[in-house]
């Protein structure tokens, strides 16, 4: 299969970027990466939760352009069935698509008060409502599948999208030193040890550019 390009912006802020290489990666798909400055007008709106839409990451394959996680990732699952980035079973990849779909679409008020910075560490940060609702959700989530399909990953044995989809929330919890219940801590550290996270992680603390208004005490 021909080689895919992915394009990226920021390692250290973009969970957008994030979940499309962890995808890609488990995919199998040979890849090479390209990165946008965070300096640049369209991506740093997409970083600052300023954009209508989300362009980047980008998957460019065989003549086509993906620019959507979601999209990413059932393309992927087509491209590389092997890969099992979907469950097998037919109610298992409804119930992965659902929370995959809730995770790109929702928890607007987790993103904007808990934006993520790898490389940022803020004990004592103070969690507004709003935000700790979206974190009570995901860890219902997080509880029912892991219960549901035994662990250690959302849905079983395999890393599936879905893990690729929450690994940023992960990053969060760190970042915000947010409390969490036995099993739902347990897969934030099995996420955050994940290999590839490991390794997007130490590319991150690597890179050179910040962004000011990611970077404020709020």
């Amino acid at each position: 299969m021909a080689e895919a390009t992915l394009l990226i912006s920021s390692r250290n802020y973009s969970s957008w970027s994030l979940r499309g290489w962890l995808l890609t990666r488990m995919s199998g798909l040979p890849f090479k990466v390209e990165c946008v400055s965070p300096d640049d007008p369209a991506a740093r709106a997409e970083l600052l939760l300023r954009s209508s839409s989300i362009l980047v990451p980008c998957l460019m394959h065989e003549g086509l352009s993906i620019w959507d996680t979601m999209a990413i990732g059932e393309y992927l699952a087509e491209s590389c069935p092997d890969a099992g980035l979907l469950p097998k079973d037919r109610g298992q990849r409804a119930r992965c698509r659902s929370i995959c779909g809730e995770m790109h679409a929702g928890f607007g008020a987790l993103r904007s008060s808990l934006p993520m910075n790898l490389r940022s560490r803020r004990t004592g940060f103070r969690i507004w409502a709003a935000a700790q609702a979206d974190i009570d959700r995901i860890s219902w989530i997080w509880n029912d599948c892991l219960k549901a399909s035994g662990g250690p990953w959302l849905f079983g044995q395999q890393r599936t999208m879905a893990d690729a989809f929450y690994a940023p929330v992960a990053t969060r919890y760190l970042t915000y030193n947010v409390k969490l219940d036995d099993t739902c801590a347990a897969y934030r550290d099995r996420l955050l040890a994940w290999p590839d996270m490991q390794e997007w992680t130490k590319e991150a603390m690597d890179e050179p550019a910040e962004i000011d208004e990611l970077e404020v005490e709020f």
